[in-house]
């Protein structure tokens, strides 16, 4: 239909195809396959605005026959597929690229030369991700409607990073792929910012919280002034061989190395090295470095997580609250879509929605099958009155849970009494606690031969006893294993998931066992199998045991506080791709820009292709020193692992120095960059994910106990979303309205 005609009309006459509202009178009385076409779209048109609710999705959209086939389409899991297979693509064309990290060590003194593509080969893998994301492109903003393009930044900022990306390929092609610095590297990340709703909200958080992070990191500046002037002042020795002029000459040389010293003190990646000179001169001095600590790290960094954690969490619980509008004025823009006007004997006019038009529409909705089911099931509870607003809205406030209540298929049944009893037995829970006494003694085994092994060199090693003992293990999984689809049967056995773990796990074990057997005989005194390749059949029987140590998770929904911990870990685990991926995206940008910034930097002293710790030509604690000549800037994988030393601030005064004098004094503006955005801003917010998800669940334990006295759990949270939904608001009815009032694409007349 026509953008200007209404979603819901009132009015019979007029040009254009209204979504029919009535009951099947009404498309009697209009009668012919026009009335039917106007039902039809009435119908997809619910269903449009069903899955955008399930989805937490915008419905200012198109709402025409065409643009909605073309919206679930697009929205399809194929084509969805398609488009995150092409943003993982062109993101790992940074690994083969030139500088390519196709070598098997990073390490400069032994690293081979890479094999580099040739010009055009991955030139042409990013022009077809590039026609893909035009394409994407294309279709959102036909979708959304030219007006609603101009007023969309993301879209914009699409179009614009397509256009820089496309010209930037055009050069690269023109110079034959010698080009100084590729732009449209570091505009990749932004593919994958713009195809997740979630990594928007994220981002946003972030930018609203920065001005209260800016008051916090200007006090940790002013920190830091202050004591470097202080230092510089106190540690002015006279003497050559004197605590303070060793102190000076080491951590406070110049402005620029004590603001260094002072600022990696803050992180706590130098104490106590660099207040051991002059405290080895007077102990006043560690008074200094005590204050220092105390303000930077335990005060003002601090203060930092927490202002990070009430801003973010505010700004969050703001975002999360716009989603929740979203699914609600879905869900009620599908109850105005079927709405219906009937009138009963001697009622006064309502209006509602039939149970079989909701039941009809529900077919057609992709959705979970439980969901569904479950959806389904209340709609029919109904009979056949129609729905009201309320109504309807409660039944899909199913979507808001997940029902962890596993689903497992009958017990075979047997004649015998004897199979009965032996099914009764290899199905009861102490079968499973047997189990996990046997893997118990397992590891234990494995343990006290690991003690006993240490001071042993490997050839001299004798695993007679400990690989008959592995033999008798593996025996006791296989025939546990089989006793239990023999209890359960084969569908019930599977339909657990530890079940599963454990069966590829005796599976597997079984596989290595009996290649062990095979290649070095059964066990007898003295036997030792020979190493081949990086690990023998034996190590890696071994390493495979070890998983069987999963199995104790199966003891932790027991445990009360042990289950929210967990539940918690797993919800994180579960919802952590918006936070992931904002991590992805300041790691490539930062590996980009390090790669044009320091790329074949570090080069090894001639002659020295490997520097001894004992080599008295480098200083202690460097670079040199330590060989970490892995670490560097030379290749895509390369940059990403430096990245991380750095971001885990252990020893990272060692890269500010080597550097520093490799590259330059200007090179710390990177690195202090880095550590203020992975190590203080994101690992904070981090933090403060975890802190409001624990205490969340925390409270809400604590009062379902007071409620019930007994910790249950009935639907499990699926999303970010339904993490705090708890705590969030429903939206007023007037506001839903309202909103579907100002719909850009239809009108709702009533």
């Amino acid at each position: 239909m026509a953008e200007s005609e209404p979603l819901l009309s009132r009015v019979r006459g007029g040009r254009g195809r209204h979504c029919g509202v009535g009951s099947p009178a009404f498309r009697g009385a209009l009668g012919g396959p026009g009335a039917e076409a106007g039902w039809d779209l009435c119908f997809d048109q619910a269903v449009v605005f069903i899955e955008d609710a399930i989805q937490y999705r915008s419905i200012n959209h198109r709402m025409d026959a065409r643009s909605m086939w073309l919206y679930r389409w697009y929205y399809s899991d194929t084509c969805q597929w398609i488009l995150s297979f092409t943003i993982f693509l062109i993101l790992c064309l940074a690994f083969i690229e030139t500088p390519s990290s196709f070598t098997s060590t990073s390490d400069v003194r032994y690293r081979m030369a890479p094999w580099n593509p040739p010009c055009g080969l991955t030139e042409g893998i990013e022009v077809l991700c590039l026609l893909v994301f035009v394409a994407d492109l294309s279709v959102k903003s036909y979708l959304v409607g030219w007006v609603q393009f101009w007023k969309n930044l993301w879209l914009l900022g699409y179009l614009l990073v397509l256009i820089v990306s496309l010209t930037d390929w055009t050069v690269s092609l023109s110079l034959v792929c010698h080009e100084p610095l590729r732009i449209r590297r570091l505009f990749r990340p932004f593919f994958l910012l713009q195809n997740s709703s979630m990594m928007k909200k994220t981002l946003k958080c972030i930018r609203w919280s920065l001005p209260e992070m800016a008051s916090v990191v200007l006090l940790l500046a002013l920190h830091l002034c202050v004591f470097t002037m202080l230092g510089m002042l106190l540690f002015a020795g006279e003497k050559e061989d004197d605590g303070q002029d060793r102190e000076r000459l080491t951590y406070f040389r110049n402005l620029p190395e004590a603001l260094t010293s002072l600022l990696v003190l803050l992180t706590t990646a130098n104490n106590p090295d660099v207040m051991v000179p002059a405290y080895s001169k007077n102990r006043a001095y560690a008074i200094f470095f005590i204050i220092f600590t105390l303000i930077g790290s335990l005060f003002l960094m601090n203060l930092l997580t927490a202002i990070i954690y009430n801003q973010f969490r505010g700004y969050l619980m703001k975002s999360l609250q716009a989603s929740l509008f979203r699914k609600r004025l879905g869900t009620r823009a599908a109850y105005e879509v079927l709405s219906s006007t009937a009138e009963g004997d001697g009622q006064p006019r309502g209006v509602g929605v039939k149970p079989q038009d909701l039941l009809q529409v529900l077919q057609k909705v992709q959705m979970d099958r439980t969901y569904k089911q479950a959806i389904m099931e209340m709609v029919r509870s109904h009979g056949g009155s129609l729905l009201s607003a309320d109504e309807f809205q409660k039944i899909f406030n199913e979507l808001d849970k997940r029902r962890t209540k596993e689903q497992h298929p009958p017990w075979p049944q047997y004649q015998s009494p004897f199979l009965q009893s032996a099914q009764f037995l290899f199905g009861h829970l102490y079968f499973d606690y047997l189990g996990n006494l046997i893997v118990l003694a397992n590891l234990v085994s494995i343990c006290v031969f690991l003690v006993i092994d240490a001071d042993v060199v490997p050839r001299n090693r004798d695993d007679f006893v400990l690989g008959i003992l592995n033999c008798v293990f593996v025996l006791y999984y296989l025939v546990e294993m089989l006793l239990k689809v023999f209890a359960l049967g084969l569908a019930g056995y599977l339909s657990y998931p530890s079940n599963v773990f454990d069966g590829l796990v005796t599976i597997a074990l079984l596989v290595l066992e009996l290649s062990t057997l095979a290649v070095y005989r059964f066990p007898h005194p003295g036997w030792k199998p020979e190493v081949q390749g990086l690990l023998s059949l034996w190590d890696m029987l071994r390493l495979v045991n070890m998983l069987i140590v999963f199995r104790f998770l199966r003891i932790v929904p027991s445990m009360k506080l042990m289950a929210v911990v967990a539940s918690t870990i797993l919800d994180l685990i579960k919802n952590m791709r918006a936070f992931g991926g904002i991590l992805v995206v300041v790691y490539y940008v930062f590996a980009i820009i390090g790669i044009n910034l320091f790329r074949g930097v570090i080069v090894v002293p001639p002659g020295n292709g490997s520097l001894a710790p004992d080599n008295g030509s480098v200083a202690c604690g460097s670079y040199e020193q330590l060989e970490y000549w892995a670490n560097n800037f030379d290749d895509f994988a390369a940059a990403l692992v430096t990245l991380w030393n750095v971001m885990v601030v252990n020893n990272w005064q060692v890269f500010l120095d080597a550097y520093r004098r490799y590259s330059g004094p200007w090179s710390k503006i990177y690195f202090v960059m880095w550590w203020l955005v992975s190590s203080v801003i994101w690992v904070n917010l981090f933090l403060a994910l975890i802190l409001e998800n624990f205490l969340h669940k925390w409270d809400r334990r604590s009062h379902l106990q007071s409620v019930s006295g007994v910790l249950e759990t009935t639907y499990e949270m699926s999303t970010v979303e339904l993490l705090f939904r708890d705590i969030l608001e429903e939206p007023a009815e007037e506001e839903l309205v309202e909103k579907l009032k100002r719909h850009p694409h239809v009108q709702l007349c009533r």
